[in-house]
């Protein structure tokens, strides 16, 4: 039998608009001091978490751990956050652009107790341990069950997709199901991670019944994946992205995803010394493989819930980001006050190597860390205006409830979320600006405190311990995002960024935090975050910010669509017949699954915005301009099977047989690409179409 290599491009129009995004590295916390009030007896069960994963399915690679901590290469000392991932050369990149990261929180018990859980290297101890602790409100866990959960289940939405299918073929009468597309190649065989997906807790151990998410084909709360059960990515488009409540579950994101579970009771919190406040967190990460800004972005989702029987007021939950550029101590970091956005960028032009990498040179990159939703506010039985006005804003505590965070003006009460309430820095030194080292000072970052108790003010390095009446800030280095004085008590102020002030760069790290608010037993809370990496290759250090910023409102748009990315059309169906010296190649897209259907795709992009910038002035994107068509094939012979799609336009390794379009008087189809030599944006022609109909059987 004779082999043959084809491939075919499905062409499509629509509009696309591109950015850039950046990433940071970061240096080894040499000091390794131990910090007072560190509690040196171990006396609860649960060792230390071990497991370690990597995802690397776009451009970004990251390591993440069990504990509670993310992007650090512990045994080595070495941040592990590389983009991009591979060099211009197509080796491996070298340069991380975030060394660490990890949740924080802290709230006040009844007593006025302190209970907090904090991580930041992972150097002197541990406030989280893998697992879900009990929910008959003592909040407990044991060494066996730390240990079975001291893992990642890595899962791909595909492989969910292909479930749901198998699913409905049986449903429809075809057990076997080897006929039709897919399964026509091989028989369906269910992941092995399907099956050890963590869908149910143990009731016998007081576990909640439900731990990962889970599609539930006959409802009846128990996970199956024979029943047609899975993995629950959102594949139907249930979830109403600007409605969510406290009690709506979480679903799976991203093309690849890793879950786990983890806690802050499975022994004593020798990293921040806090007294533990019983806090069971299911997290994910995730990424998309995509041609634009989303390939070097990464995601995570945290789903927190208090599973402990005391009520915390003056709650705070806070992401903490360490984010070395290249070299660590060369660094500037600000925040955008509308965008909820935290970002680290070079202090000068160039970026030195360092232990940790070549450093990334000239016109250095920066990343930004989106805070876009935190945890539900008070509940007060209104619906808390969305408004640019301080006052209209404030609760009857002096604290601003509206504009900024999701929820507000919605026309429904109580589903209001925070955004980034607070952003604050601290250096990598002992200073009152530096490190926290026991629970109090954590906590008194979250609320924007130095390490000694003065409060954090507007202007120079936001210490001044001596001037007791300058203006309290709650946002570090806005620049000019802050005109209504969200972070400023409603006293808007001159623009403040560490460049115009001037300040030394050095190993920054910094804090978004949420709050205050109640955090009862039982309360379900969730986080997410986003990473967005972002390089100019003009101008002056900022610009690479201006570039994170761009691709951050995309990262936005794709996060209030639920993350729903819009997918191309579907492959369609192709059998080859055999002539005398030649082959007639059929292509059918009759498979009523398919989103081409009958060459019927169309398709919304959601993360298009409504508006675009074009030459400083803000653009309406018509709406009829947010949706992608079906236009035509184009057929390759390819060398062999491990010609790859970017290699199609090599002679040496593709030629285009046979193109054809449907007849619609479209012809010619651009693509805008970035040019990193230009760092501009550039139209790339992809089809000049002959415009004369669809054709179905080629003739080769």
């Amino acid at each position: 039998m004779r082999s043959y290599q084809f491939t075919f491009v499905l062409i499509f129009t629509g509009i696309m608009f591109s950015g850039i995004l950046n990433a940071r590295e970061t240096e080894w916390e040499k000091k390794g001091k131990p910090k007072p009030g560190h509690n040196k007896d171990i006396t609860a069960n649960c060792p230390p978490s071990t497991a370690v994963a990597v995802l690397e399915r776009n451009n970004v690679k990251f390591i993440i751990e069990t504990g509670g901590n993310m992007w650090e290469d512990r045994p080595n000392g070495n941040p592990f956050y590389i983009v991009p991932k591979f060099d211009e050369n197509g080796n491996e990149g070298q340069n991380s652009i975030l060394f660490a990261g990890s949740l924080w929180m802290g709230g006040k018990d009844p007593a006025n107790n302190l209970k907090l859980a904090a991580v930041r290297f992972r150097q002197l101890g541990n406030d989280f341990w893998p697992g879900p602790l009990t929910n008959d409100g003592s909040a407990s866990i044991d060494p066996a069950v730390c240990a079975q959960y001291d893992r990642f289940w890595r899962t791909e939405k595909q492989q969910s997709q292909l479930h749901a299918l198998w699913w409905e073929r049986i449903n429809d009468g075809d057990p076997d199901n080897d006929d039709d597309p897919p399964f026509d190649q091989e028989p369906y065989s269910i992941p092995e991670v399907f099956y050890e997906w963590p869908g149910n807790g143990d009731i016998a151990l007081n576990q909640d019944l439900i731990l990962g998410p889970f599609y539930d084909q006959n409802q009846d709360g128990i996970y199956d994946p024979e029943a047609g059960d899975y993995p629950w990515y959102d594949l139907t488009g249930e979830i109403d992205c600007h409605n969510r409540f406290r009690e709506d579950p979480v679903p799976l994101f991203g093309d690849e995803n890793l879950f786990w579970i983890f806690n802050d009771k499975g022994n004593i919190h020798s990293e921040s010394s806090g007294e533990p406040i019983g806090m069971e967190v299911r997290a994910q990460a995730f990424e998309f493989s995509s041609n634009d800004e989303i390939n070097s972005m990464t995601f995570y989702n945290y789903v927190l819930i208090n599973q402990g029987s005391l009520t915390l007021t003056r709650t705070y939950f806070g992401q903490w980001v360490d984010c070395d550029v290249g070299n660590a101590y060369d660094d500037y970091v600000g925040c955008d006050v509308q965008r909820g956005l935290g970002y680290g960028y070079n202090g000068d032009t160039f970026d030195e190597s360092s232990s940790s990498g070549p450093g990334y040179g000239s016109n250095p990159p920066a990343i930004g860390v989106d805070f876009f939703e935190g945890p539900f506010q008070d509940p007060d039985g209104l619906d808390n205006p969305l408004t640019l006005v301080y006052q209209d804003a404030v609760d009857s505590l002096g604290i601003p409830y509206g504009g900024i965070g999701i929820g507000y003006g919605d026309g429904v009460a109580d589903n209001e979320r925070f955004g980034m309430r607070a952003f604050v820095f601290h250096n990598n030194n002992s200073s009152p600006t530096g490190d926290p080292q026991i629970a109090v000072e954590y906590y008194q970052y979250l609320q924007s405190i130095w390490r000694d108790g003065t409060p954090m003010t507007y202007g120079g390095t936001g210490y001044d311990p001596n001037n007791p009446d300058k203006q309290r800030a709650f946002y570090m280095f806005p620049g000019d995002t802050d005109p209504v004085g969200w972070g400023t008590e409603g006293n808007p102020q001159g623009s403040w960024t560490e460049e115009e002030e001037g300040n030394q760069p050095f190993d920054r790290r910094f804090i978004q935090s949420a709050g205050p608010f109640t955090l009862e037993p039982g309360n379900v809370n969730n986080i997410t975050v986003g990473a967005v990496y972002g390089r100019a290759f003009t101008g002056r250090p900022f610009s690479s910010v201006e570039v994170v910023r761009a691709a951050d409102d995309k990262a936005q748009n794709l996060f209030d669509n639920c993350f729903q990315i819009i997918e191309g059309p579907d492959q369609p169906d192709m059998s080859i017949r055999e002539m005398d010296e030649e082959l007639i190649l059929y292509l059918t897209n009759n498979n009523s699954l398919s989103n081409n259907y009958r060459e019927g795709y169309h398709k919304k992009d959601p993360t298009i915005p409504d508006y675009i910038l074009v030459d400083s002035v803000l653009v309406e994107v018509p709406e009829e301009d947010k949706f992608y068509d079906f236009q035509g094939y184009k057929i390759y012979q390819l060398r062999d099977a491990s010609v790859s799609v970017d290699q199609l336009d090599d002679p040496e390794f593709a030629r285009l047989v046979f193109q054809s379009d449907i007849k619609d008087g479209i012809t010619q189809l651009i693509n805008w690409e970035f040019d990193a030599d230009l760092g501009l944006d550039v139209p790339r022609e992809m089809v000049d179409g002959s415009d004369k109909g669809i054709k179905h059987a080629y003739r080769i």
